[in-house]
């Protein structure tokens, strides 16, 4: 009985929600926590089935503490959903263990739960100050163009967005719609690299019936359909000359022959370009039209590639994560410390898009909560050293202080430029001065072959 006492005692001492089920899988004991995040009252959770008493997000499709009944297994720190008795979604961290007597047989199993309430908020409150509608980033340049885009929605400006292959420029387009007066319209997205002339002129002025052998009936074009709203032709700087002098005549007149019409029709639109080519040095080539190229670069903003913004990269890692936990039903909590400067150190081609394909190929191989090296691609994988390293050999991932992984980030960047401490802080996306601090603050010294 005093040894009862006892762990009753404990048990109501701890901060962590903690309750126990016997092999029917009813409550048989509850402490003083898991009343205040559940809103339960410990008498009415004896006695009661434990999944009546949480109502998770687990307990019909994958219960842990079921999974830890069945296989003896214990499973740590798992995040989930319970809903209290107010009605709401409480997050919580969950870990299991089997309960057994003196004899080692198993009498039951125990749960604790921690409430991430808190830490979710935080969480929410700190992507807030890093995002911009669906733009996530926390690069200086980038938080300009944040600015930028808030006053060039207020105008119907043409907007000619210029960055390379995947660095995220429709939806800087689609911010811009989301900002502008035209909200309330549709925006309409064309891919003119995609389609030849034919069949993109047909796609954006529309035809009337009988303008060519299977037009049995009008069809509106794009420029129809996005009537109010925004119209965003994107890779317009692969069009043809042909197609250049019908585009000047829109973008000019807002006016627009659709085929087999003798009317001219008028676009209330606003139209918002994109591009990964250099127009100027296609202007000066002779290949796309100069008048056509003051068109639509009346606001041009540039969008910087991975590679000079990789202070990013853990954000959109977490954002990845999360995105396709809940398109896969997956439960990874993140990625091992030992991987992290691989995937910092990568440059990334193909920007953003790139980094969102490797976070989905994770996502389908990881079966685990931690991703570690194995669930890399192969093109990844081979970026890791095989010389021991702090931070690979005999190292388990939680016990890596963050220190360790930025010193160690900056130790690789640094070797990789040389040691030239202005192409190391451009790459890393950092001030040279904020490079020099950390230098200072790891007592990191410029090699005798440093370059800088």
């Amino acid at each position: 009985m005093e040894i009862r006492d006892q762990t009753e005692t404990i048990l109501a001492s701890i901060a962590d929600g903690v309750f126990t089920v016997d092999p029917e899988w009813k409550v048989t004991s509850f402490n003083h926590a898991a009343e205040k995040i559940t809103g339960i009252k410990r008498d009415e959770a004896i006695g009661c089935y434990c999944w009546d008493v949480f109502r998770a997000s687990i307990c019909e499709r994958s219960c842990s503490l079921r999974q830890t009944m069945a296989t003896g297994k214990h499973i740590l720190n798992k995040a989930i959903y319970i809903v209290n008795s107010h009605g709401k979604r409480v997050p919580v961290s969950i870990s299991t263990a089997l309960l057994k007597d003196k004899n080692e047989k198993t009498i039951g199993g125990v749960e604790t739960f921690r409430d991430l309430s808190l830490e979710v908020e935080l969480r929410k409150e700190l992507e807030g100050r890093h995002s911009f509608l669906d733009i996530i980033s926390k690069n200086p340049e980038m938080h300009r163009l944040f600015g930028i885009l808030e006053q060039v929605s207020e105008s119907n400006s043409t907007v000619l967005l210029n960055g390379e292959s995947g660095t995220g420029k429709e939806l800087f387009a689609k911010a811009i719609h989301s900002l502008s007066s035209r909200r309330q319209c549709p925006m309409i997205t064309i891919n003119c690299g995609a389609l030849p002339d034919t069949l993109l002129e047909s796609e954006l002025f529309g035809y009337k019936a009988g303008a060519f052998t299977d037009a049995r009936k009008d069809k509106p074009g794009r420029l129809a359909q996005a009537e109010g709203g925004t119209l965003f032709l994107d890779e317009i700087g692969d069009i043809s000359q042909a197609m250049q002098v019908r585009m000047l005549r829109v973008l000019q007149d807002k006016i627009y022959d659709p085929l087999g019409s003798t009317k001219p029709q008028k676009a209330n639109v606003r139209i918002i370009t994109a591009t990964n080519h250099d127009l100027e040095q296609l202007v000066a080539k002779g290949t796309f039209r100069q008048d056509l190229y003051y068109r639509i670069n009346v606001v041009k903003l540039e969008l910087p590639p991975l590679r000079n913004r990789k202070e990013d990269i853990p954000l959109l890692i977490e954002h990845f994560i999360h995105k396709f936990n809940i398109l896969n039903n997956k439960e990874i909590q993140g990625v091992s410390p030992d991987i992290l400067p691989v995937l910092m150190a990568y440059d990334y081609p193909g920007n953003i898009r790139q980094l969102e394909n490797v976070i989905e190929y994770i996502s389908v191989v990881c079966r685990g909560n931690l991703v570690c090296k194995e669930h890399l691609p192969d093109y990844l994988k081979k970026q890791i050293k095989t010389d021991p390293c702090p931070l690979t050999e005999n190292a388990r991932p939680e016990h890596i202080p963050f220190y360790e992984l930025e010193k160690h980030f900056l130790l690789e960047i640094l070797n990789k430029n040389k040691w030239n401490k202005s192409a190391s802080a451009k790459e890393m996306g950092i001030h040279p001065s904020t490079l020099w601090r950390k230098l200072k603050k790891y007592k990191i010294h410029p090699l005798k072959t440093s370059l800088s």
